[in-house]
């Protein structure tokens, strides 16, 4: 049975697991693309519509939430004024992500979560 079992854990204590997908979003924002495990960029992919949903309301409450959830306050200002404006009529659905092949150690399956709008990978 699969009672009370709610998202995944990846083997790490509640505060090591948040911070782990803070790093991650805060570099999907930077970057606008990483490259990670297929059930990581799942997680990390509502985290990140999230953040950019508040930078498209645009104002003070919505920016001090940002900060709090994401502690880079450089990052949040770079979506209010670059990314959440790209996506001002889009009403959801801001990052993709793509089947790039499997890690070589332990056949994990990897991915690029991008932001709508980036060029796709190379085949």
């Amino acid at each position: 049975m699969r009672h009370g079992v709610d998202g995944r854990k990846f083997g790490r204590h509640t505060d090591e697991r948040l911070a782990m997908f803070r790093n991650m979003v805060a570099d999907l924002l930077l970057h606008e693309k990483i490259r990670t495990t297929e059930a990581k960029a799942k997680e990390t992919k509502g985290m990140a519509e999230r953040i950019i949903t508040l930078g498209k309301r645009g104002d003070i409450a919505a920016r001090r939430l940002a900060i709090a959830s994401l502690g880079h306050p450089d990052i949040v200002e770079k979506v209010f004024k670059d990314i959440a404006p790209r996506y001002a009529t889009r009403p959801g659905g801001y990052t993709r992500i793509i089947k790039i092949g499997f890690r070589k150690g332990d056949a994990a399956p990897l991915v690029q979560l991008e932001l709508v709008g980036q060029e796709a990978p190379p085949a």
